[in-house]
């Protein structure tokens, strides 16, 4: 029953001044849906990098020397671009030390009405002998090679071409394409492309409406052998084929990483400013509550009232405060990162998005920090409202 007329009293005291608590209830709410925003948009950003360089399924990308950028905006931005070396590259890189596998790609871009019937759409053919990047996806998906003829959509091409049924025709480049199927979501940029074969290439160079030459092709993809560290063995094969650049798995992604390196500090130093000044005005709130309210703790001193009666009657009131206020800037923190992601570059040219435990251990971090910072701001106020003697406050006009 104490606890029940703790928490009654307490709730009447915040509705004494609606206004006053209300201000309060904001800025801790502002403070929370910064941070939430701020966390989430790096987190969501960095994992997104992380999986779709982990997924591509490769330790090394060989790309011809001066398109390590086209590369990665072929695989982690969606954009259309194409790049090309020869095709007797392999053999070299076959012969570095530490190679256990590898396979090749090359890309195309479609352009609408002058060599395809489908809007600019992103082209990868690959060889379906040796590749490790799409078979394993390709049979979750079709359960069986493509054919002569056929292509596969990528998750994301499929709801921009607006593909609702299976077994779709398309011209492109001049050849007629049976789109067979839609691959599940992969988390990189190749959600964004149409996948065929290589076998399908000859074709497609003699209509003369592609820039790929006979004997092209745009990347390598490169397993290494248990023990050999990338870093090195990119370094080793940069300097034995000069014709190439080479980028390792954990550099995939660098000029995000960067950038967001550069963000993150400006949301650290926005968020701590944010955090110092919803300190000081919950200490200020409190203080001016506590002299509101001197005569009333005094009385209740006299009547018997103890130290721990008061803080508790107190930090009920900042806890409710707290939490409700950080609810709110949870809300609102989770649906602006939400809203405002499009709004983004960085975030539209990527499949950057948070798993749902993801967004809970962030929520949680907003509870506990908004809450966190309004206690600490009314503990002073609250040890002084303690210690008041309630014979002095009493006489006290």
């Amino acid at each position: 029953m104490a606890q029940i007329s703790f928490f009654s009293v307490a709730l009447k005291n915040l509705k004494r001044k609606t206004f006053r608590t209300g201000v309060l209830v904001f800025a801790i709410a502002l403070l929370v849906s910064l941070l939430i925003f701020a966390i989430s948009f790096t987190v969501s950003v960095a994992s997104s990098l992380k999986k779709s360089a982990d997924r591509l399924g490769a330790d090394l990308v060989v790309v011809p020397v001066g398109a390590r950028g086209f590369a990665e905006e072929f695989l982690l931005e969606s954009k259309n671009t194409s790049f090309y070396m020869p095709i007797s590259i392999i053999e070299k890189v076959w012969e570095i030390e530490g190679i256990e596998a590898l396979t090749y790609h090359t890309y195309l871009s479609s352009i609408s009405g002058l060599c395809c019937d489908i809007m600019p759409t992103r082209i990868v053919a690959y060889n379906p002998k040796t590749d490790f990047i799409i078979n394993p996806w390709l049979q979750e998906s079709l359960g069986r090679p493509l054919q002569l003829g056929e292509s596969i959509a990528g998750f994301g091409t499929s709801e921009n071409l607006g593909l609702g049924l299976l077994d779709i025709e398309a011209t492109i480049f001049d050849n007629r394409f049976k789109i067979v199927g839609v691959l599940e979501q992969t988390g990189t940029g190749l959600d964004h492309a149409l996948f065929m074969t290589e076998d399908n290439l000859k074709n497609i160079i003699e209509s003369g409406k592609s820039p790929l030459k006979k004997g092209e092709i745009s990347i390598i993809f490169t397993k290494l052998k248990k023990g050999y560290d990338p870093d090195f063995v990119g370094r080793v094969l940069e300097g034995e084929i000069p014709e190439v650049d080479v980028v390792a798995r954990s550099d995939m992604g660098e000029k995000f990483i960067n950038t967001l390196a550069d963000i993150n500090k400006i949301f650290l130093l926005t968020t701590i400013l944010a955090s110092v000044l919803t300190t000081f005005l919950v200490w200020a709130i409190f203080s001016a509550i506590a002299n509101e309210r001197s005569k009333e703790i005094g009385i209740m001193r006299a009547l018997g009232a103890k130290e721990s009666h008061i803080v508790r009657l107190y930090l009920i009131e900042v806890l409710v405060l707290g939490l409700l206020g950080s609810i709110i800037g949870v809300l609102a923190g989770t649906y602006l990162s939400a809203m405002l992601a499009g709004s983004f570059s960085l975030l539209k040219n990527i499949s950057a998005g948070l798993t749902v435990s993801q967004q809970s251990v962030i929520a949680m971090v907003g509870l506990l920090v908004g809450t966190t910072i309004c206690v600490t701001g009314a503990m002073m106020p609250i040890n002084r409202i303690k210690k008041m003697e309630p014979l002095l406050v009493i006489k006290e006009e």
